[in-house]
């Protein structure tokens, strides 16, 4: 009996360090707050279900434990990946991919543009889609042996239980019916140890070969987190490009950003996206360049007696009271040092108003494939955020033949919503060109905002490829408009020298005309951008 008890006990020893049923089924350490942002963003997206739906029917129900591993990898803070002895063995394949997911060296790149937005890190999880079906794939014979291991630690677990049970029920036996019946009691243990051992034996092994049996798993994880990555800093850059701030995207439920960020992906203007944000850009730092109190840009010093226009060591003298004497007699002889520039009158301070030119022609592609109607549509856009910054009311204008025109307003104290400034962009007219049509209409939304607001000194910028007639009988109007109002006229013409010429309508019509003919470079009317 004693030599029975002492095998059965160093068995039994064995036996109770099998590992219970109880083991993690989530990779990534999370606590419920986590959970709860990934169910909230599962119930929102229903791409994400589909996913879910399909990979859980080819694969099983493990993958809902990957797909929350590899969403919360992308928006968690800090993630941090559990022990492979702490998981539960049907899981371990997914330790494998988030470990070879986390490892890769583009997954900080990605975490930059997720962590803590949810939607980003949806898309992240839907870019990686690809790559997660031909893991799994790859994976179903480890997978395999992991749902075996699975089951074997349980018979192991229940093994030791029963050994638990036989022990007892062997030290009752040996008070109630003596040695014999206890013996028999405890060969039943020991036999059942046996059995745990042989059974968590196994599970060790399926398990080991399920966590190194996915083949080309970290060439496959590298290659899906640089191309999420990617997914992702595109739909940014595309958001930037049409003017949404990473806040007011933070602020946007989730089924709204889902349809923008489709819209402007399929969109009339989807292709030149690149081409807004660089305008837009390239405004706002023609704007950063602007001189206060300067009459245009800067190009060197002069002599005068400006004060508006002192430089600043010339300013310094006013402090020290023996070179005051010399300021004054400086200044009484004109020969102060100033910034000297050149350029058009200050900025106005009416709307902007941006009349373009929707005719069929503007579908013409000009060099770099660029249309016509995206460089035009680029340039209302950045003229649009130049009144926004200037607290100034913005208006635009598509025109085409006479009678023809879409107004689209945004004044300066209301939000200026995505939708309808993409409405704006994407709106098309065709038809021929008539200049009296939009800037009939710009003159007439002139005399309002003064009727209204005694606002004067508005600028319209007229944008088009084409040269047209008008009226003397309108042109004695305009000009008796122009004249009263005090507003300025911007001409740009795209790939169109005729209608620029010096004895064009057009210039006849305008303070300032330019012609465009390189539609690859937004520098050409940088200038535009620091009078208006």
């Amino acid at each position: 009996m004693d030599e029975l008890t002492t095998g059965a006990g160093a068995r039994l020893a064995r036996t109770s360090a099998v590992p219970g049923p109880g083991r993690h089924t989530a990779a990534v350490v999370a606590d419920r707050f986590d959970r709860i942002t990934w169910h909230d963003t599962h119930e929102q997206s229903a791409a994400l279900r589909e996913l879910a739906a399909e990979l859980g029917d080819r694969h099983g129900h493990h993958t809902a434990d990957l797909l929350t591993d590899v969403f919360l990898a992308a928006y968690k803070a800090g993630p941090r990946l559990r022990e492979p002895a702490a998981m539960d063995p049907s899981r371990l394949v997914n330790h494998q991919i988030m470990t070879a997911l986390m490892e890769s060296p583009e997954f900080t790149g990605l975490r930059r543009e997720t962590a803590g937005d949810p939607y980003a890190a949806a898309m992240a999880v839907l870019a990686q889609a690809g790559a997660l079906r031909g893991l799994l794939e790859r994976a179903r014979d480890a997978q395999e042996r992991g749902e075996r291991a699975k089951r074997a630690q349980r018979a192991a677990a229940a093994a030791a239980t029963a050994v638990d049970e036989t022990l007892q029920q062997a030290a009752e036996e040996a008070d109630e019916a003596g040695t014999a019946q206890a013996a028999d009691a405890v060969r039943r243990a020991i036999e059942t140890a046996e059995a745990a051992e042989a059974a968590e034996a196994a599970a060790r092994q399926a398990a080991l070969a399920a966590a190194t049996a996915v083949p080309g798993i970290r060439a496959t994880a590298r290659g899906a987190v640089a191309k999420a990555a990617e997914t992702v800093r595109g739909e940014a850059a595309l958001m930037r490009a049409w003017g949404v701030g990473s806040g007011e995207l933070e602020r946007m439920p989730f089924a709204e950003r889902a349809r923008l960020a489709e819209r402007l992906r399929t969109g009339r203007l989807a292709r030149w996206a690149d081409l807004i944000g660089r305008f837009r850009q390239m405004a706002d730092g023609e704007r950063a360049r602007k001189v206060e109190n300067a009459t245009g840009e800067l190009v060197g010093v002069t002599l005068g007696d400006d004060l508006s226009r002192v430089i600043p060591s010339e300013l310094a003298h006013l402090g020290l009271p023996e070179l005051r004497a010399v300021f004054a007699a400086r200044y009484a002889a004109g020969e102060l040092m100033l910034y000297d520039s050149q350029g058009e009158q200050t900025t106005g301070r009416g709307a902007i108003i941006a009349c373009v030119d929707t005719s069929h022609s503007m579908y013409e592609e000009g060099p770099g494939g660029i249309t016509r109607e995206a460089w035009s549509k680029a340039c209302a856009l950045a003229l649009l955020d130049q009144a926004r910054a200037a607290g100034r009311d913005f208006v635009g204008i598509l025109f085409s033949a006479p009678g023809r025109l879409q107004v689209f307003r945004f004044p300066a104290d209301e939000p200026a919503p995505v939708e309808r400034t993409v409405d704006f962009a994407e709106t098309f007219l065709g038809g021929g060109t008539s200049y009296q049509t939009p800037l009939s209409a710009a003159g007439e939304l002139l005399e309002a905002e003064f009727d209204d607001t005694a606002r004067m000194r508005g600028d319209i910028v007229m944008i088009t490829d084409d040269d047209c007639g008008v009226t003397e009988q309108w042109t004695r109007a305009w000009n008796d408009t122009r004249h009263r109002l005090g507003f300025r006229v911007f001409g740009l013409v795209i790939g169109a020298p005729r209608a620029a010429a010096a004895d064009s309508v057009l210039q006849a019509l305008c303070d300032n005309l330019r012609l465009i003919e390189d539609l690859t470079d937004v520098h050409t009317t940088a200038d535009l951008f620091r009078v208006i």
